[in-house]
Parts: C-alpha cells; sequence; structure tokens
C-alpha cells in the first residue's frame, strides 16, 4: 500500500514536469530574473524532459514499466532533453567574501555549497579529500585526481578566500612522498603521517621565519582551491549526467538511440570538459582521456557495466551532493565501506552503516503529530536513518 502511495508522487513528479514543459511557449511573456538560462524557453523545456528521465530511472528498480515509459516519453518530448553542456543547467553566484561563522548573517550571493567546503576555520580545518575518492581516482589512473586534490601548506591562508594557499603538489610527486588520504570518521591526528621537509617552505622560511618547513599534515589530499570559490556555479543537472542515465537505460533495454558503451564514454568526457568549462580547471587531453577510457572501460555483464556507469556518476556528481547520495542509494554503487570497516578513531559513535536517508525532525513531533506519526508507521515506526527509502531497494 506504502509502494502505491510513494509512487502517486512520482507519478505527480512526472505530470507536473510534462505540464510544464507544455506551458511554456516562445510566444509568451518574457521571463525575468531567471539566473540559470537568462530567459531561454527552450532550455527551460529541456531541463523539465531530462529532469524526467532522473526521476524515471529513480524508480527503475520498484516500478520498471512506469519508469521505462517515462524515460521513453521524454525523449520524445517537445523540446528533447540536453544534448551539449550548453544545456546545463547552472545557478549563478557572485564572487563575494566567505562570512561563516564570522557575522551573523548569510550572504546568499554565494555559492552555499563553496562556503561550507571552505569552513569557518580553513586553515586548521580544511576540507580533505577522504580516502574513498582520492583512492578511486588514483588506482584507476584517473586524470582527474590531482585535479581535484592538492597538497597544501594552509598556514598563510585567508579567512574569508581559498588565497594564499602554498601548493605542494608537484613537490610531494615529484619526490615521491607517500600520500596520506584520510579515511572517513578518522580524528586528524590519527594516524599521524610521517611527513617530510619542504623546500618550497625552506625558502618561504627566509622571508617568514613563522613558517613551518617541516610537513605531515601536509601529504594529506586537500579539496582543490578551485572548488572553494563562492562564485562556483550551482549545480542542477548537466549533460553529462544525462549520458550516464542513458548509458543506463540502455543496459536495461530501453528504446535509446545509442548503446551504453557510447553514452558511457561520451558521459566521461562531459565530466571531465564539465571541470574545466565551471572551476577553472585544466583540461583534459585527449590523449589522457583515451588512456582513461582504456584501462577503464564500461565492462562487460551488465553489472560491471552498472557499476562503471554510476561510479562515474558519482564522481560527477561531486558538486551535487545530494544527487551523488541519492543515485548511490539507488544504483548500489560504487560500492563504499561502512565505517564499521576502517576499524579506528571513529567520531561516529551512534552506529556503523551509511546512513541511507534523512530522519524527519523531532520537532514534527508537536507541529504535526498526525502526519509524524504516520510517516513512523510506513517506517516500521523507527524513526531511523538506517532505513532505506521506499526507491532504494538495492
Amino acid at each position: 500500500m506504502f509502494l502505491s502511495l510513494f509512487l502517486l508522487f512520482y507519478a505527480a513528479f512526472f505530470n507536473e514536469l510534462t505540464d510544464a514543459c507544455g506551458a511554456l511557449s516562445l510566444s509568451g511573456d518574457e521571463i525575468t530574473g531567471d539566473v540559470i538560462y537568462n530567459g531561454d524557453v527552450n532550455k527551460w523545456k529541456k531541463l523539465a524532459n531530462s529532469l524526467r528521465l532522473r526521476f524515471a530511472m529513480r524508480i527503475s528498480d520498484v516500478d520498471p514499466d512506469k519508469a521505462k515509459q517515462e524515460f521513453e516519453e521524454a525523449l520524445m518530448a517537445d523540446g528533447g532533453v540536453f544534448t551539449s553542456a550548453t544545456d546545463d543547467a547552472l545557478i549563478k553566484y557572485m564572487e563575494v567574501s566567505f562570512s561563516f561563522g564570522q557575522d551573523t548573517y548569510s550572504d546568499y550571493r554565494g555559492n552555499a555549497l563553496s562556503k561550507l567546503l571552505f569552513g569557518n576555520d580553513p586553515a586548521n580545518n580544511p576540507s580533505y579529500l577522504c580516502s574513498t575518492f582520492f583512492n578511486q581516482m588514483y588506482n584507476s589512473g584517473d586524470p582527474r585526481t590531482f585535479i581535484f586534490a592538492r597538497f597544501y601548506y594552509d598556514g598563510l591562508m585567508s579567512l574569508t578566500s581559498p588565497d594564499n594557499r602554498i601548493d605542494l603538489t608537484e613537490e610531494i610527486l615529484s619526490k615521491g612522498i607517500p600520500m596520506n588520504p584520510r579515511d572517513p570518521g578518522a580524528y586528524s591526528w590519527e594516524p599521524w603521517p610521517a611527513g617530510y621537509d619542504s623546500d618550497i617552505m625552506k625558502e618561504i622560511a627566509e622571508n617568514n621565519p613563522s613558517v613551518e618547513v617541516s610537513m605531515a599534515r601536509e601529504t594529506e589530499p586537500k579539496l582543490a582551491s578551485n572548488f572553494l570559490k563562492s562564485d562556483n556555479p550551482g549545480v542542477v543537472m548537466t549533460y553529462a549526467e544525462v549520458n550516464f542515465l542513458m548509458a543506463e537505460a540502455a543496459l536495461k533495454g530501453w528504446a535509446v538511440a545509442g548503446s551504453a558503451d557510447g553514452y558511457y564514454k561520451t558521459g566521461v568526457r562531459a565530466s571531465m570538459d564539465f571541470l574545466t568549462d565551471n572551476y577553472g580547471c585544466r583540461k583534459i587531453t585527449d590523449e589522457e582521456f583515451s588512456t582513461f577510457i582504456a584501462n577503464n572501460g564500461i565492462g562487460y555483464t551488465n553489472e560491471q557495466r552498472k557499476a562503471a556507469i554510476n561510479t562515474q556518476a558519482w564522481i560527477l556528481h561531486f558538486t551535487n551532493p545530494s544527487e551523488a547520495w541519492a543515485n548511490v542509494r539507488r544504483s548500489g554503487y560504487p560500492r563504499l565501506k561502512s565505517p564499521a570497516e576502517y576499524g579506528f578513531g571513529q567520531f561516529l559513535t551512534g552506529g556503523q552503516e551509511i546512513p541511507v536517508r534523512l530522519c524527519y525532525p523531532v520537532l514534527e513531533s508537536s507541529y504535526n503529530k498526525t502526519g509524524y506519526d504516520e510517516a513512523l508507521d510506513r517506517m516500521g515506526g523507527s524513526n531511523s536513518w538506517y532505513i532505506p527509502m521506499w526507491w532504494d531497494v538495492d
């Protein structure tokens, strides 16, 4: 009974997107205040249809017939779906100074994700890349590894922007210094890296004796400054994601024009270009791309192909974390280790599994007790973040 109720919600999503697409007209009033497409009706139609692809794939394990129908109808709908990166739905933000933890207000003109990743004490508590993400890229020879990950000395870093970081990446790589990506949940001092004496820092110390020259935590990969800028775009949906959705649809035997392998390769290339186009990252060369694909093809069995497609979608969604989490839960890929499997120094004392949903706010039990109790009843009586969503059956 509950599944039927939830599917009705998604049916409403599909209907609203279809109706919205039909209501958009080139002959209508001029659209103003549009921070995504600047009033381009055709691009809004493409977004509506592309979102139908995402939602159709979301329910593909619980209602495959409805998912297939909606996916195929979206491809044939007026306006079509994303066909290039120029269709990407990105919210435009402004370059402003971060004020997190310093002022009593938030400046909504800047990118909130960048602000959270920057943090309120960036010099002492920067955003590290966890071993899960770093090792996936590094071990697969992904040319994006040191686009996402850099090694910095942050003792001189600005408190309002990612300026004045000392980049030690090339020194660490050229000297073969061991890299120490952080395990999820590990304390900052456990384990403490052996470190090395930096020639770069010795040179800086000649004019600034206050800086350190012995680097330890600096061998732990941090998130590159490109992803900490306030004017980075807010990601709604991308051409790369559409290609990964099309690739998985081809695996399922749905009516799409191309092959799973073709869409996979196009998706990976678009995902790499996305970083250059929107975050000022260096461009991945055709040779680098070809080498990566040669060593990281889509696979042979359907399960291998599903894993490859959704692992690449996970990397793509780094700057769209809510979608990354949703797609990992839906697809089951990549297979992530639970906190219990790391086995040391965990902050997570309330459970040893990966959360698979958000809990309902406790205040709801006061403001809307009837609805709150009904929701918990559908979850088996427990307001737990370990109870999968209804579409998460993998």
